[in-house]
């Protein structure tokens, strides 16, 4: 499946949808370079997830000063030098800051992302993953991860609303918001075809992909 068209695609969604597996996957289909988060890089994560008010301001912090410098990277060498896949949205980065800071450490977080976040490239495709936060816990549940033990069914809920509100927002790229509940494209290599296929055919600014329409 082509999809020449799409130099630098962004797979996205709430932590346990898929996006990094999906998004491992499309580069590996495609040869693209693959530019993925790295939370266990990040120190302060686990402590995040056990004590959020304490640790939200350097959790918030290390991932953007992380997430800017792989964007840097990336327009340093050559964004359109060969296809790039990603699992992350920069633009999308503040909407986890307004759900953990308080009002003045959302403020300093603010004025360097606005700073940093001007010279981010544009990606030519987002895929949005959404599926029930019930769902999310159950896979965060299964994959075990130690640093994701202390993520409660309620932030997911609210970590859910806040993307389905960014989303609906959301015109600077192409969107393709799939509904993971019934699409397994990491799992499943027929639903990875479908989703190929519809991303291929894309055709309108803003489309939804549910399996079975």
């Amino acid at each position: 499946m082509s999809l020449e068209k799409y130099r630098y695609i962004v797979v996205e969604g709430p932590i346990g949808v898929g996006k990094t597996s999906l998004a491992r996957k499309i580069a590996a289909e495609t040869n693209a370079q693959p530019v993925l988060e790295q939370p266990q890089e990040n120190p302060f994560l686990e402590r995040f997830y056990r004590d959020a008010t304490r640790y939200a301001l350097p959790t918030q912090m290390f991932f953007l000063f992380q997430r800017m410098n792989q964007l840097r990277d990336l327009t340093q060498t050559d964004l359109f030098s060969a296809p790039v896949v990603s699992d992350f949205l920069i633009d999308k980065d503040p909407l986890f800051a307004a759900l953990t800071l308080a009002d003045d450490e959302l403020n300093l977080y603010r004025q360097l992302f606005d700073h940093f976040s001007q010279s981010a490239p544009r990606p030519d495709l987002v895929i949005y993953l959404q599926a029930a936060p019930a769902t999310l816990a159950e896979r965060i549940r299964r994959r075990g991860i130690p640093s994701e033990a202390g993520i409660s069914e309620n932030y997911l809920q609210r970590l859910c609303e806040s993307y389905s509100r960014f989303f609906y927002n959301y015109e600077t790229s192409p969107l393709l918001m799939v509904n993971a509940e019934r699409l397994n494209p990491v799992e499943s290599s027929d639903d990875f075809e479908l989703l190929l296929e519809r991303i291929a055919g894309m055709r309108g600014k803003r489309e939804f992909f549910n399996r079975g329409e």
